[in-house]
C-alpha cells in the first residue's frame, strides 16, 4: 500500500488541497454534464493466516472489502466554493471495521463514528489534514468529527489494530464513489475540458483528460493497477 505522504506528493491528490482558479467575469453557467463509467482494481493481497488462538472462541471478522475507489476532477471550475454543501456523514465501527472502510465527502463536512459493535473503540488519527482521538466510547455511543480541511485522512482504532479506513475530504463538490460494481455517476460538472483521476489504495491509475458537454453524458474508465 503507498505511503499517505507519497500520495499527497501525486499531481492529482495536490488538487485536493488547493482552491479552484479562475477569472473575472466569467460566462454564466450552464447546464452541467455527466461523467459516469467504472473503475476496475486488482485482488486485494491476501492476508495472512489467523493465529491458532482464533479458534478457541477469539472473535471472527469478515473479509475487509478494498474495491471501493474514489474518482475525482484534479482542478475544480470556478464557482466550486459556491456549490460546496458541507454535509453530515457516517463511517459506522460494525464486527470490528470501518464501514465504509473508503469515504469521499466536501470540506467542512461532520463525519459521525457509530460503534454498533458489542465493545468499545477508540477512533483516531494522526494526520495533520485533521488529527483527533475521540477517546474509549461505549456500544451505542456515537463520536463526531468536523473535516475543514481538504486532503486524505488515514483513520485507526486505538484498540483494534487491524481496524483501518480512509477519508478523503475536498474542496470542490466534483468526486464520486464507486458502487460495488465499481460503477461511479458524477453529475452537475459545468462544461469545460478536464483532467479525470482516480484514487485507490490497492494502486494507482493515470489521469484522464474529459470534455463535459452542457445536458450530456460521457464515459470514462479506468484501470488501477497495483504499485511496487
Amino acid at each position: 500500500m503507498p505511503s499517505i505522504v507519497r500520495l499527497l506528493l501525486v499531481p492529482g491528490l495536490v488538487a485536493l488541497l488547493l482552491p479552484p482558479g479562475g477569472s473575472a467575469g466569467a460566462p454564466a453557467a450552464q447546464a452541467g454534464g455527466r461523467i459516469q463509467g467504472r473503475v476496475t482494481v486488482p485482488a486485494a493481497p491476501a492476508m495472512p493466516p489467523r493465529p491458532a488462538v482464533a479458534d478457541l472462541g477469539a472473535p471472527r471478522h469478515p473479509p475487509v472489502d478494498r474495491s471501493r475507489v474514489v474518482v475525482y476532477l484534479e482542478s475544480a471550475p470556478r464557482g466550486a466554493f459556491a456549490d460546496l454543501r458541507p454535509r453530515r456523514a457516517r463511517m459506522d465501527q460494525r464486527d470490528q471495521q470501518f464501514v465504509p472502510r473508503l469515504l469521499a465527502v466536501p470540506a467542512g463536512t461532520v463525519v459521525d463514528f457509530p460503534n454498533n459493535d458489542t465493545t468499545f473503540h477508540n477512533v483516531f488519527s494522526l494526520s495533520r489534514v485533521r488529527t483527533f482521538d475521540l477517546g474509549r466510547f461505549a456500544p451505542g455511543r456515537t463520536g463526531s468529527v468536523r473535516f475543514d480541511r481538504p486532503g486524505i485522512v488515514p483513520v485507526f482504532c486505538d484498540i483494534h489494530a487491524h481496524m483501518s479506513a480512509y477519508i478523503l475530504v475536498f474542496s470542490h463538490p466534483y468526486f464520486a464513489e464507486s458502487d460495488a460494481e465499481g460503477r461511479y455517476t458524477m453529475d452537475d460538472v459545468p462544461p469545460g475540458r478536464y483532467m479525470l483521476a482516480v484514487w485507490s489504495e490497492l494502486g494507482s491509475a493515470p489521469s484522464q483528460p474529459v470534455q463535459v458537454r452542457s445536458g450530456e453524458a460521457v464515459e470514462i474508465n479506468f484501470h488501477v493497477e497495483r504499485g511496487p
